[in-house]
């Protein structure tokens, strides 16, 4: 004969009808789970995104210091250019005016080496017996006037001063007895003069003294006084 205790299968069906009563719960658990996960992920990019952040404006913050720094050492470079700037414009100032008064200087000495040449060939041309009482230079050109005691003597100064090489052909003016007792004759000329000397011509005049004073002004140089000639006719 069986015997079946219903009252333990009757517990034990409800008891295992009991356990399905438990999934919600763990579904709960493992949403819960995977938030939290979820949660650490989001700090962990924001952690990530705040860092990086950090890291890129140390960097910008470091060139941008270094580049401050560069504009401040150009500023000072450029002052320093500036200042040498205008001390090589000062110094090409300086030099500019010291070459005008250089240049000054050298056109005086020619202008005064230009008349006294042409007056010593004056003197050397100037034979003995004549005398200069005035001469006048400017412009390229020789005006004068002078007594001599002969005709003669006049003729050579006149032919002298046509075969120089410095000189052009002479205008004679006029030739005058201006006292008889002893005989002196008046005479005036002009002639163009030139620094570039023509070939030498025969007959080249000898050498002769002067006397008598000079003076120069404004480019014209005038003789006053006797100037005796140095050769006989």
């Amino acid at each position: 004969m069986i015997k079946i205790n219903l009252v333990r299968e009757g517990r034990a069906v409800r008891g295992g009808g009991a356990a399905p009563v438990m999934a919600p719960s763990m579904a709960a658990a493992q949403a819960s789970a995977a938030a939290n996960i979820n949660n650490y992920i989001v700090i962990a990019l924001v952690v990530l995104g705040a860092v990086g952040a950090g890291a890129w404006w140390f960097i910008m913050s470091g060139k941008l210091k270094d580049r401050q720094e560069q504009v401040v050492s150009k500023q000072a470079e450029a002052q320093k250019l500036e200042a040498i700037i205008k001390d090589v414009e000062a110094y090409q100032k300086r030099k500019d005016n010291l070459q005008k008064r250089i240049d000054l200087i050298n056109q005086l000495k020619q202008n005064q080496k230009g008349p006294v040449r042409v007056m010593d060939r004056i003197s050397q041309d100037l034979p003995d017996l004549v005398w200069l009482d005035r001469m006048t230079l400017g412009g390229g050109a020789v005006s004068l006037a002078g007594r001599g005691l002969n005709p003669n003597a006049i003729a050579n100064f006149i032919d002298n001063v046509k075969n120089d090489p410095m000189f052009e052909e002479p205008e004679v003016g006029s030739v005058a007895l201006v006292s008889g007792s002893p005989l002196v004759y008046s005479f005036d000329m002009s002639f163009h003069f030139t620094y570039a000397p023509k070939p030498e011509a025969a007959g080249t005049p000898g050498a002769t003294t002067t006397g008598g004073a000079t003076t120069t002004a404004g480019g014209a140089t005038t003789t006053a006084g006797a100037v005796p000639g140095g050769r006989k006719p």
